[in-house]
């Protein structure tokens, strides 16, 4: 466990890339901070230069090191040694020996029976079965359950979905030419799709070239597919023909027809979209077009955003119709974005979750994280098109008349800064009327008794650091923008009878989610189905939308009146596949429907912030020090 909780900090540090505080990284990982101290010692002594992690004044950082420290040891954790006998198992059809197998692998006969053990949880519900005759244990059940398994364990090697070739070659446990002919053949492969008109998600290319790798290796091997029972389509074919060249070539292997249909379906449904300019209706599938735009009428009603359009609709009911034969194969997509997308646009990644229950009911398919990530970036890709929000803001600039220096100082700022920043006025004067300008920033050449972040001086002649500074000063701006309307709202949906500190570490999703639900429950707020329901959309999608809180609710607005029930825990307590110090469950009203992406965005943003968590959670023994201390960090 305590190897799992290394790589569980190293993971920390190297995707943050700041300093981070002992403390914090306990609250993270759940443990004590003299934990965290052993770990990082531990890190530093698995590489030879002792510089997995860094260590300063502020805390620690990943260092030179700490790619290595992940990848050193063949058996290092059970999962390696698991892993090890999985491949072991499955790539001998006639079994293997329990005796000889732990002998190999340097363990006792009962370590071995625990992990084949681990291995039978492993794959149940599956079309896997672990055979045992004596000593003799033997793996039975389809080629493609087999694949599915070693896909599984490449999954896991590779946690962000990226196309990783030594994590990859660790994962099929191979050190031949095949592993390393993946880059070359990924190259053709993306140029080959776009010859034929198709544009590639590169998103989705890591499965693939996952199962690209399975397959030359099982093939080799004397373990293709059986040959369909009927023709390809036409699209499937074409890129069958491309695969079966690129396999030849990179690989000299001869791909059986059941192996280029299986490689083609793949590449159809996870990696390529027709061109821009092609027709997709005759593609579509009627009955998934009536789900998705069904579905997306109701969540453009309930959110109020502006994402029901034909065209829209046409492209995501294609990705659907896609998703829905990867939930037939059971082969799911995976995004390296979608940790990221939840924590930036948790609003948007909201309304991808309402689609994806919906399209539960209405097509009876389930629709796992990483593909409501690809939803969420349809809809986010179609906000942005339309105009999610206004994003420029207005500026005076004062620039003392001198000819024409006025205009060539604003002719500058719109060239470099237009879409941001729109120029509303010009003061030419020495001694303007500084009250008066109510602009979202000043740029300013002379001296000015105005303060804040708005107030931007620069030089008469604007200069690259001029420019940076007015985008940092904007930016600044924009955050004060939001945070001020969740300002506004803080005192309305807290109250001190909705509030709990000190939640038990070892506590449960469900029993949290349950006892803030009570305190809604017997404000009036909410019913007991609402809490239910709160249950059922934390099953759809974890809410843990930063590594350090939780806003679990239901998906529709019922509550009598908006309010937020808030837990503080002690420490850290699990949720989804990470930890969290603190739970806001949040009961939304149809009054308030407007505000909801208000509250939502930003209350997610103050808590991504570390620092500011930390402050509020240290603040949070008393209903009164959790306000204070979140409305100083709003009003920052």
């Amino acid at each position: 466990m305590s190897r799992t909780r290394q790589d569980r900090v190293v993971a920390l540090l190297t995707r943050d890339g700041a300093w981070s505080t002992a403390a914090e990284l306990a609250d993270a990982v759940g443990v004590t901070p003299r934990s965290i101290r052993s770990y990082v010692a531990a890190l530093n002594a698995r590489v030879p230069g002792g510089d997995a992690v860094e260590s300063g004044p502020q805390g620690y950082r990943a260092g030179a090191g700490a790619a290595a420290a992940l990848r050193t040891g063949d058996d290092a954790t059970p999962r390696d040694r698991l892993h090890r006998l999985i491949r072991t198992v499955v790539g001998s059809p006639d079994g293997v020996d329990v005796h000889e197998v732990a002998e190999a692998f340097h363990v006792s006969e009962s370590t071995l029976e625990a992990d084949l053990g681990r291995i039978r949880a492993l794959i149940g519900g599956t079309d896997l079965a672990l055979e045992r005759a004596g000593s003799r244990v033997v793996l039975r059940g389809t080629e493609q359950a087999q694949r599915r398994l070693l896909s599984r364990l490449a999954h896991e090697e590779t946690q962000d979905g990226g196309f990783d070739i030594a994590s990859l070659r660790r994962a099929l446990g191979s050190q031949g030419p095949a592993v390393d002919a993946l880059g070359p053949f990924k190259t053709d492969l993306v140029s080959g799709l776009g010859e034929l008109g198709y544009f590639v998600n590169e998103f989705g290319i890591a499965d693939v070239m996952t199962h690209v790798a399975i397959t030359v290796d099982r093939v080799a091997g004397g373990r293709a597919l059986a040959e369909p029972g009927s023709a390809p389509a036409d699209d499937s074919a074409r890129i069958g023909e491309l695969l079966d060249t690129l396999v030849d070539r990179h690989f000299a292997v001869a791909l059986g027809g059941g192996d280029r249909g299986h490689l083609a379906t793949l590449v159809h449904s996870r990696v390529v979209a027709p061109g821009g300019a092609a027709d997709i209706r005759p593609r579509l599938h009627p009955e998934v077009v009536e789900a998705v735009r069904e579905v997306v009428a109701r969540a453009s009603a309930e959110f109020l955003v502006d994402i029901d359009d034909d065209e829209f609709v046409q492209r995501l009911a294609l990705h659907v119709q896609h998703l829905r034969q990867r939930a037939q194969q059971q082969e799911w997509s995976r995004n390296p974005l979608t940790r990221s997308l939840k924590a930036t646009y948790p609003m948007i990644f909201e309304v991808a979750v309402f689609i994806a229950d919906g399209l539960r009911d209405l097509l009876g398919i389930r629709i796992l994280d990483d593909e409501i990530a690809y939803i969420a970036m349809h809809v986010g890709g179609r906000l942005e098109r339309v105009g999610r929000a206004t994003r420029t803001l207005t500026a005076t600039i004062v620039c003392p008349g001198y000819y024409e220096l006025h205009d060539l100082l604003r002719s500058s700022i719109d060239r470099s800064l237009g879409q941001a920043v729109a120029v509303v006025g010009v003061q030419t004067r020495v001694d303007p009327d500084w009250d008066g300008i109510d602009s979202d920033l000043v740029l300013t050449t002379i001296d000015t008794p105005l303060t804040g972040d708005r107030v931007v001086r620069i030089q008469p002649f604007l200069t690259e650091v001029d420019v940076d500074r007015i985008q940092v000063a904007a930016g600044r701006v924009r955050r004060g923008h939001r945070l001020a309307r969740l300002r506004a709202e803080l005192e309305r949906y807290f109250s001190p009878d909705a509030f709990l500190s000190g939640l038990d570490a070892t506590a449960g999703e469900e029993q949290v989610i349950r006892r803030l639900g009570a305190l809604l429950v017997g404000q009036g707020v909410i019913d007991d189905d609402y809490v239910e329901r709160t249950l059922e959309r934390e099953r759809l999608s974890s809410t843990a939308f930063t590594d350090a809180l939780a806003v679990p609710h239901a998906l529709g607005m019922t509550a009598s009146r908006t309010a937020i029930a808030v837990g503080i825990a002690d420490g850290s307590i699990p949720w989804g596949e990470g930890r969290v110090q603190v739970v806001a469950m949040v009961a939304f009203s149809e009054s308030d429907r407007a505000a909801f992406q208000t509250v939502f965005e930003q209350l997610v943003e103050v808590f991504s912030e570390r620092e500011s968590v930390q402050r509020i959670v240290r603040s949070s023994t008393s209903f009164t020090g959790f306000l204070d201390e979140l409305v100083a960090v709003v009003d920052g």
